[in-house]
C-alpha cells in the first residue's frame, strides 16, 4: 500500500465552487492514492459569527473562541463546511465520508493556550476507523472540531488537526493555502525552507498572521516525522499528481536536523 497522503485545505477554496469541483477531479485521478482530506473554514466561520452577532478575534494569527460561539463555529466547521465538501466530493464519484477529530476516537483533545479559551491541543489516538475507511476505497473528510473526556466540543486549528492526522496514519502532508508557498524577504516564493530560515523570517515580520501558523504546523509536522511537508497553492490542484510521483511543489519545510 502506498504511504497515505494527508492534504489540508482551508481559505478561500472553500467557498469557490469551481476550485473545490478541480481539486476533487484531481483527487479523484489519484485513485490509487490513499487520501484523506483535513479542513478548516476561517472564512465561512467569520461570516456566521457576524451574521449571529458576534465579532472575531485573533491572537497570532490563531482564532479566539469563547465558549457561547462554539455552537456556531461547530456548526460552521463540522455540518455546513464538512457536508459540502462530502456533497462535492460525491458528485465526483468518490466515496466521501463526513467526520470531525473526535470520531472513532482518532484523536483526544485538551485546552491550548487559556488566552484562547475554547481552542484544543490535539492529539493522536487511534488510526482504526481511518484504516478502515481507506481500505474500504473511501475518502474521509475530516472537520478541525474536536472534543474534551468530558464532551466539550473545541475548536482546533486546522493545519494542527492535518499534523495530527498525518501523524496517526505515518502520512505526506500537503497543505493546501491561497498563496503558491512561502515567501523570502525578496517577496519571492521559497522552493525549501529551514526551520533557522522561518524563525528569521517570523522575527523580521516576512511570515506573518496566518502564515505563522501554518509554517509552524509544518515544521511540527516535518520534524516529527523526520522528512518534509510541501506547503502549496489549491489554485494549482494537479501538484497534487506531481507530489504522488515524487516531485517536489511548492514550499518544501525541512525537519531540523
Amino acid at each position: 500500500m502506498k504511504q497515505p497522503l494527508v492534504i489540508k485545505v482551508g481559505g478561500a477554496i472553500l467557498t469557490k465552487e469551481e476550485a473545490l469541483s478541480s481539486l476533487f477531479n484531481v483527487i479523484k485521478q489519484a485513485e490509487n492514492q490513499h487520501i484523506v482530506l483535513v479542513h478548516g473554514g476561517g472564512y465561512v466561520v467569520d461570516n456566521m459569527l457576524c451574521q449571529a452577532g458576534y465579532s472575531t478575534k485573533k491572537i497570532d494569527g490563531l482564532r479566539v473562541t469563547p465558549r457561547h460561539q462554539i455552537p456556531v463555529i461547530s456548526g460552521a466547521l463540522a455540518g455546513y463546511v464538512n457536508k459540502t465538501l462530502v456533497a462535492t466530493a460525491n458528485k465526483k464519484q468518490l466515496l466521501a465520508v463526513g467526520l470531525s477529530l473526535a470520531d472513532g476516537a482518532m484523536t483526544t483533545c485538551q485546552l491550548a493556550d487559556e488566552k484562547l479559551e475554547a481552542v484544543g491541543q490535539v492529539s493522536a489516538n487511534s488510526s482504526q476507523l481511518l484504516d478502515t475507511l481507506l481500505k474500504s476505497g473511501c475518502l474521509p473528510i475530516i472537520s478541525s472540531i474536536g472534543a474534551l473526556p468530558d464532551g466539550q466540543l473545541l475548536n482546533v486549528n486546522a493545519d494542527d488537526a492535518a499534523v495530527v492526522i498525518c501523524q496517526l496514519l505515518n502520512a505526506q502532508l500537503l497543505l493546501l493555502t491561497d498563496v503558491n508557498g512561502v515567501k523570502g524577504a525578496d517577496g519571492e516564493y521559497l522552493s525549501q525552507l529551514n526551520q533557522s530560515q522561518a524563525q528569521q523570517l517570523i522575527a523580521d515580520g516576512v511570515i506573518a498572521g496566518g502564515m505563522t501558523a501554518k509554517v509552524n504546523a509544518a515544521f511540527e509536522a516535518a520534524n516529527h516525522l523526520r522528512r518534509s511537508i510541501a506547503v502549496a497553492s489549491w489554485q494549482s490542484p494537479e501538484q497534487i499528481l506531481s507530489l504522488v510521483a515524487g516531485q517536489s511543489v511548492g514550499t518544501k519545510i525541512q525537519p531540523s536536523c
